[in-house]
């Protein structure tokens, strides 16, 4: 093996070693396989040579062995939503379907006291105007479905999954849906007033004009969302993951941005009066005709 086919890995903080072999061959559209493609530059410490990435490294070991060997480690619970941010972020797209499989069949395993099973769910959409309103369905696997216009207020969504799903005009006021996934759901027009959506994860989600004001947003990942038009009013976006999102002309007046990452998003003709954006990663952004009066910086 050539020396040079080495890299050295500074996550976080931890410090690893690998080959651009690993890097770029299991997962050839990933973030990671295009940063040691030879297509850019990639800046190294001067003087230990290692590459700075300003993640977490508490998984990155699990990330370098799925590179190396195509194995879903096996995790506490708690770990694998942990793990499926690290996937996401660098765009590990075959690891995240193999994080949420290991997920789903552990929730089949599991008594989680859901009142509907996926089966109910798609004998209740074939009729119009379906209200699951406050019901249990924690856990369940909803990915796929029809689901526009279905009534989801004040139900419990914990861990619910909702992959690719169509839920275009549909309503999740008040619910709590911590840790669910929405990842490339359609949630155009969706109510999510005053929801609970801590942790979720909508990365590629359609969220244009969906309406989240006053909803908890906290280390939510939007990454690369489209949330053009949506009502993020007094939503509390703390250490959320923006970044690449395209929230053009989106109202965020009162919203707090906290530690929030909109690295290379699209902000153009976006209400932020007001808002405090001193701790706000902005690098990239496009504020283009954005309302900024008042906006602290």
């Amino acid at each position: 093996m050539s020396f040079r086919n080495i890299v050295y890995l500074n996550i976080g903080g931890k410090k690893f070693w690998t080959t651009i072999d690993t890097l770029t061959q299991r997962e050839p559209d990933s973030m990671l396989a295009a940063m040691f493609s030879g297509r850019y530059t990639v800046h190294k410490d001067p003087e230990t040579g290692y590459v700075f990435v300003d993640r977490d490294g508490k998984h990155f070991r699990h990330i370098l062995n799925w590179l190396r060997d195509g194995i879903v480690p096996c995790l506490e619970e708690s770990q694998y939503p942990e793990l499926l941010r690290e996937a996401e972020y660098y765009q590990l797209l075959e690891l995240m379907d193999g994080i949420r499989g290991c997920m789903s069949k552990r929730k089949d395993e599991e008594d989680t006291g859901t009142e509907l099973s996926r089966t109910d769910i798609i004998k209740c959409i074939q009729y119009t105007r379906v209200r699951l309103r406050g019901v249990n369905l924690s856990g369940l696997d909803m990915s796929k479905l029809d689901l526009s216009l279905v009534d989801f207020s004040y139900a419990c969504l914990k861990n619910a999954f909702f992959t690719r799903a169509n839920l275009q005009s549909a309503k999740f006021k008040d619910v709590d849906a911590e840790a669910s996934i929405f990842h490339n759901a359609i949630l155009k027009e969706c109510e999510f007033t005053g929801a609970n959506l801590r942790g979720a994860l909508l990365a590629g989600a359609n969220l244009q004009s969906a309406n989240l004001q006053d909803a908890c947003l906290v280390d939510c990942s939007f990454c690369r969302a489209d949330l053009r038009s949506a009502h993020l009013q007094s939503a509390d976006l703390t250490n959320a993951n923006l970044e690449g999102a395209n929230l053009e002309g989106a109202n965020l007046k009162g919203a707090k941005l906290t530690n929030a990452n909109l690295k290379g998003a699209n902000l153009q003709r976006a209400y932020l009066r007001d808002v405090d954006l001193r701790e706000t990663y902005l690098e990239g952004a496009r504020l283009d005709g954005a309302n900024l009066l008042g906006a602290i910086r």
